[in-house]
């Protein structure tokens, strides 16, 4: 039996969400989810079909969106996107096993179809419709279904022909992929190409997903490595992957950043640097983890150009505040200038390694680091039981204080 993958995507999600929320309809409405509180530069998260429709694109700033009669301006709910989405992975759970699951993004899975056929009496097409006719039926959300002999014609095929289809559902074999995928020009059109890629290509004769396809894989492996290599495997249909090997990064890390809202004098952000420590060394604990290295990313504001990224080991794996933020203080005050303009913060706990019994040191006070370790576990105790703002430093109740906005957003918008 040949094998079958699908990709699925929630169209549209988050303004879909928004739609369905009010008893809208998502084809039909002009429904933009960005934060009005915030700047006319604020991203835009996402904006229904019937305004892509339009030519408004997924992806701008608010204020590069037509006006439009009637447009609605719906504030981003985050941990209601999250928890819908767990949601809808719970409905494939009951059809599939955890091992023939990939979750891409909040917004898209693959499934491996093939050991399922049989089981459920149905073709692949069947069986992904009626789990479409499901996730509508139960939340009011349009998934596109892309079906292929492998995962990434399965995904070419969802961009391509199902997000395009009357039932935004389509199929592609290894009979007719050639069909669909040979046909896309220009080639930043084809999954892997972006701009960059096009141009090289470009430059050796190739303007096509055909032309690559049937280019010198000698020379496309000189020109661009091992992309190159893979990208001409994908233009003839071939790609490996096994979805139930999942992927075990060798080096774990921790990381955290935000954007400021405004620029940020040198001696401003030693507090934003701070409470970044507090969240990410809360973080770590809760996995018993300690850190080795630390990183710290700074980028300046547009006036003043420029940034850095460097990182420093610590004396010994540790998971305490005091010496955590004291690691990225010394990067902090050897590479800012004190003139700079800081409008993007970074930082990032690296070498992680399982809490274990440390070797006394003659340069510690074991007494008060065996203290500081009591309180700060005592007041991890209180953040899982009232949540983090139960327990916050005094500073945090100033201007420059990002703490308490940081802890109501997800992935930098409001929850």
């Amino acid at each position: 039996m040949e094998k079958e993958f699908a990709v699925f995507d929630l169209k549209a999600y988050y303004a879909s969400f928004e739609c369905v929320e009010r008893g809208l309809d998502p084809f039909t409405t002009p429904l933009v989810v960005s934060d009005i509180t915030r700047k006319e530069s604020t991203i835009v998260l996402s904006v229904t079909p019937y305004l892509k429709n339009l030519g408004v694109p997924s992806r701008c700033r608010r204020r590069e969106l037509p006006e439009i009669e009637g447009m609605i301006y719906a504030t981003p709910q985050m941990e209601k996107y999250v928890k819908r989405s767990a949601d809808i992975v719970g409905i494939f759970l009951d059809y599939f096993g955890i091992d023939d699951l990939h979750i891409y993004s909040i917004d898209e899975l693959f499934v491996y179809l093939t050991p399922y056929l049989r089981l459920y009496k149905k073709d692949s097409v069947s069986l992904c419709k009626e789990i479409q006719k499901k996730i509508f039926d139960t939340y009011g959300l349009t998934m596109t279904c892309g079906i292929g002999p492998n995962m990434y014609l399965a995904k070419q095929c969802d961009d391509t022909s199902a997000k395009n289809a009357k039932d935004y559902i389509a199929k592609w074999t290894k009979d007719n992929f050639k069909d669909y995928l040979w046909k896309l020009k220009p080639l930043s059109k084809m999954r892997g190409i972006n701009v960059g890629y096009e141009k090289r290509l470009n430059e050796l004769g190739i303007y096509s997903v055909y032309d690559l396809a049937h280019a010198d894989k000698n020379l496309i492996a000189d020109k661009l490595g091992v992309i190159g290599v893979q990208l001409y495997e994908h233009a003839n249909g071939i790609d490996n992957t096994d979805i139930r090997e999942k992927y075990t990064p060798v080096n774990r890390n921790l990381s955290l950043g935000q954007v400021l809202m405004r620029d940020y004098k040198k001696n401003e952000v030693y507090l934003i640097i701070r409470e970044m420590v507090d969240d990410l060394a809360f973080r770590m604990r809760k996995f018993n983890l300690e850190a080795k290295k630390v990183y710290l990313s700074i980028r300046y504001s547009l006036a003043y150009k420029g940034g850095y990224t460097h990182q420093v080991d610590m004396m010994e794996p540790t998971s305490n505040n005091d010496e955590l933020y004291e690691g990225l203080k010394y990067i902090y005050d050897k590479y800012t200038p004190n003139d700079a303009l800081i409008r993007q913060v970074g930082i990032s706990f690296t070498k992680l390694t399982n809490k274990s019994s440390h070797q006394l040191s003659l340069f510690k006070d074991t007494e008060k680091d065996d203290e500081n370790k009591a309180l700060y576990e005592a007041l991890d105790e209180v953040k899982e039981m009232y949540g983090k703002d139960s327990v916050l430093r005094a500073s945090s109740l100033l201007k420059n204080s990002t703490a308490k906005e940081r802890h109501n957003q997800i992935g930098g918008h409001r929850k």
